[in-house]
């Protein structure tokens, strides 16, 4: 079966500890390590010829500063629509909506938060058990339609150490 879509499920980076600092949890920001870290798996992605023509991501800050590093990996950077069916509490329903919404777009990625995109990832394979994403972590999957008809295929999941580790030649 011919896979016209390609999902990359990204889960964000690492933030600031929770704590009296961010009593609202959903202006947490990434840590100074997380910065670093996304921006070298940026540099991976492009490496190993990844490309999106839009991120959708979760509108919590954390998540938000995610998307946009990715982005800026990129030439041109695709844009970042931000979406409340990535947000915690938002349902893989919500996001077939909003995915539906970017029919035209061959590459997707998604940037949210765990356990939604855990869950988001193995309903998209067909799978009854959720897939644990540590942070900073991406898949591909490859999916017929947007948003898809069947199941789709899981073509690789990196963890964020080993896209980290991944250098120019």
């Amino acid at each position: 079966m011919k896979r016209d879509h390609e999902l990359y499920l990204i889960r964000h980076g690492v933030a600031e500890e929770h704590g009296p600092a961010w009593p609202d949890d959903s202006k947490r920001p990434l840590s100074e390590e997380g910065v670093s870290r996304l921006r070298r798996s940026g540099r991976a992605l492009r490496q190993l010829d990844v490309s999106f023509d839009v991120i959708l991501s979760s509108p919590l800050v954390r998540a938000r500063q995610s998307a946009e590093i990715l982005a800026e990996a990129f030439e041109p950077p695709p844009s970042v629509v931000l979406t409340e069916a990535l947000a915690p509490g938002g349902s893989p329903a919500q996001v077939m909506a909003e995915l539906e919404t970017h029919d035209r777009n061959a590459r997707v990625a998604i940037v949210g938060h765990e356990p939604g995109i855990g869950e988001l990832a193995s309903r998209l394979i067909g799978l009854r058990h959720a897939i644990e994403f540590k942070k900073g972590a991406v898949c591909r999957i490859d999916v017929d339609a947007l948003p898809p008809k069947a199941p789709g295929a899981l073509r690789w999941f990196l963890h964020p150490k080993a896209l980290r580790a991944i250098r120019k030649p």
